[in-house]
């Protein structure tokens, strides 16, 4: 495991208004764009997110699925063969959560909250996930602690999220699609005008994986560990509650 270097600082909570409006607005086109625009890699990924949450240790558990969107990773969860527990997804904009409800089941609950603000009781899950999301928090170590504070000792936190591929060439054409085909492709379909521009800057901005260890583990968590994926687009992050 790399060296973890000094965490950079919070990026503040000027970007809450404007991520609750980006992801309500482009809400109907959302599930379509993200299939599309990654070619369906990211189905892969979500499935190898799960398997790393070993919920098969707590499968009548409780698990929450932060940030879940139209609730893709939650019924990836919900769907493994053998889970028996259930899982309680939240978003704080809540146009998301109506356009993916057609697609629930009844081992998934949605509720409309904020990461920032986990509406539970201390120590309540016995595992998270947060796909895609973490990025888009004003402040990820008050995030972080809000997870610490609801998972229960010794439960895993699973986080999916975008990175910089380490390999220069493929670093540089993942920057090439990001910044010249990913917004053109997302203004047309989703017919928002900045919406996939913001994309690539939240990707830019978000901390490192060895970055992002070291606010997990000042937030509680131990055993931090992380996997690069299809080249390094993407890392899962596996902390474990202390």
């Amino acid at each position: 495991m790399a060296t973890i270097p000094e965490a950079k600082p919070s990026r503040g909570a000027e970007r809450e208004d404007q991520v609750r409006t980006l992801f309500s607005e482009i809400a109907p086109r959302y599930d379509l764009l993200n299939h599309v625009l990654s070619l369906n890699i990211d189905r892969g990924w979500r499935r190898r997110a799960i398997r790393m949450l070993q919920w098969q240790e707590r499968d009548t558990g409780r698990y929450l699925d932060a940030c879940a969107g139209t609730f893709d990773l939650s019924l990836e969860l919900a769907k493994q063969v053998g889970f028996r527990g259930s899982v309680v997804a939240t978003d704080f904009a809540l146009p998301m959560l109506v356009q993916g409800r057609s697609k629930l089941g009844p081992s998934v609950t949605p509720i409309c909250g904020d990461t920032l603000r986990l509406p539970f009781s201390t120590a309540c899950f016995d595992g998270a996930t947060v796909g895609f999301g973490m990025r888009n928090l004003a402040d990820l170590r008050a995030g972080f602690s809000a997870f610490a504070r609801v998972l229960r000792p010794g439960a895993r936190l699973v986080i999916l999220e975008f990175t910089e591929p380490p390999n220069r060439v493929l670093r540089a054409l993942y920057h090439f699609y990001f910044h010249h085909i990913l917004p053109v492709v997302g203004r047309i379909v989703s017919g928002h005008p900045w919406a996939y521009a913001y994309l690539p800057e939240s990707v830019k901005e978000f901390p490192e994986p060895e970055e992002l260890a070291v606010l997990l583990a000042e937030a509680g968590f131990g055993n931090v560990e992380w996997r690069l994926v299809t080249g390094g687009i993407a890392a899962i992050h596996v902390a474990v509650r202390a």
